[in-house]
């Protein structure tokens, strides 16, 4: 699930804000510094940033970074402006470009134009667009897999272009004032998937045939087009094949998901195709009690339903083992660096992101705005991190949580139209997974993604 596209639907225009941020009017005149000693402490534990330097000689620079975001959900923004606090030589010119602009507006603009940035926001399912036009961390990678998690599996030939500053996956969202109306409490808060069937029944309310509560609710988008993925993991199927490159969407893990899934409908009635198609703006208005969602959910509740008084738990499992991997999770990725920009720029970039790493307010910052779990090793245990709930139930699965790469989009959007077509029209599951499956295959034709599940530390538990 693309969770910085939740994030960045606030952006509405292919360019919506321009802005020079230097450090005051001096720096956005062209301040020369001449103070190399700082007097500030050098951050870091393995990746270390020492900002009692100069950056260009002192002499004055403009730098520019373009995002799909703006300061409330890019992290990268505020740290920019802390860089250039330390260094007032360097001017930072920040540009907000629309999501659905962005994959076209940024590839064609890297590549030799003098006016790109040379620090650009990173989404991973963009790789294919964005690699080419981008240049390695001058960070050394033992370091890096030191202080973060999962670095290994974004290294590509021997190089390290992004890593993940926080990472995220599913969980259930549940609603507390439906929850005791019910008569439960946290400890009724279910480990397997026959527990949360039974508690969704107690949840559920009818006036005569017609659904007016629902005990758990999967219409809709980033339903189970984010959920299939987890729950034919939690089963030990792979989304590829064993090479990586074809999709496994069409396995029996997928049907007896689907047929659990149907049940829900159509047997245990916790769920109602009639229920309308949004389960989020549902569970918004306290309509459906439980939902499946990733953390971006947890802004759009504080946005817009504050009164929500809600919980999280982690998602369940088939049985009280541990499973092959509970879900898949995804990053958000820290900035790129334009390879083709001039060296001072580059230089100053690369200056940058050590800088950006080797603290740790860019990752808390991250937290807090993205709703993710620390990338960074030292703040997994923090105490103010862990007293987010979305935290504190991804903490103690963080070592079976799965990231396959940056699989293409079809991997949602058709498995999504089999939902549909088996739930909502009535269609075979045989029928319905295969025509995704070949689907899926149509839309991969000519790709050259290859899964990166093999990495995945317990591989050797796969079907």
């Amino acid at each position: 699930m693309k969770l910085a596209k939740t994030c960045a639907a606030i952006a509405a225009t292919v360019l919506i804000a321009t802005a020079a941020t230097g450090c005051g009017t001096a720096g956005a005149s062209g301040v020369v510094d001449t103070n190399a000693d700082k007097g500030l402490a050098v951050l870091g534990d393995h990746v270390t940033y020492d900002p009692n330097h100069l950056v260009n000689d002192g002499q004055p620079i403009e730098i520019g970074y373009w995002s799909w975001g703006d300061a409330s959900t890019d992290p990268v923004i505020g740290m920019l402006h802390e860089y250039e606090k330390i260094h007032p030589n360097v001017t930072v010119k920040i540009s907000q470009v629309a999501w659905s602009d962005y994959w076209v507006k940024t590839p064609l603009s890297l590549k030799g134009n003098k006016n790109a940035p040379v620090l650009f926001n990173v989404h991973n399912s963009q790789d294919a667009l964005l690699r080419p036009h981008m240049e390695a961390y001058d960070i050394d990678t033992a370091d890096l897999e030191a202080d973060y998690t999962n670095v290994d599996l974004h290294v590509v030939d021997g190089k390290i272009m992004y890593i993940d500053s926080v990472i995220n996956t599913g969980n259930i969202y549940y609603n507390k004032t439906l929850w005791a109306e019910a008569g439960l409490t946290e400890d009724d808060i279910p480990a397997t998937w026959d527990e949360f069937v039974e508690v969704a029944k107690k949840l559920t309310k009818f006036d005569g045939n017609k659904m007016i509560q629902s005990g758990f609710n999967m219409n809709g988008d980033g339903r189970y087009d984010g959920l299939w993925q987890g729950l034919n993991y939690q089963r030990g199927a792979l989304m590829f094949s064993k090479d990586g490159t074809v999709a496994n969407y069409d396995c029996e893990a997928t049907k007896e998901n689907l047929e659990f899934l149907r049940d829900l409908y159509e047997t245990d009635k916790v769920s109602s195709v009639k229920f309308g198609d949004n389960s989020e703006q549902s569970f918004g208005n306290g309509q459906s009690a439980m939902i499946y969602a990733w953390g971006a959910l947890q802004g759009t509740l504080e946005t817009k339903y504050p009164d929500i008084d809600y919980g999280v738990f982690p998602t369940p499992t088939f049985s009280d083992d541990v499973p092959f991997a509970y879900d898949r999770y995804n990053g958000e990725s820290t900035p790129g660096i334009n390879v083709h920009q001039s060296e001072e720029q580059r230089a100053v970039a690369q200056d940058f992101i050590r800088f950006l790493l080797a603290g740790d307010d860019y990752v808390r910052s991250a937290v807090k705005l993205q709703n993710s779990f620390p990338g960074k090793k030292s703040l997994q245990d923090d105490s103010e991190i862990l007293s987010n709930p979305v935290m504190a139930a991804i903490k103690p699965r963080l070592d079976r949580l799965i990231w396959p790469g940056p699989v293409p989009s079809t991997l949602e959007s058709s498995p999504k139209i089999a939902f549909q077509n088996v739930i909502q029209n009535g269609q075979d599951i045989d029928t319905a997974v295969a025509t995704a499956q070949a689907q899926i295959e149509t839309d991969m034709k000519g790709s050259d993604f290859v899964s990166l599940e093999s990495k995945y530390a317990h591989i050797d538990e796969a079907q």
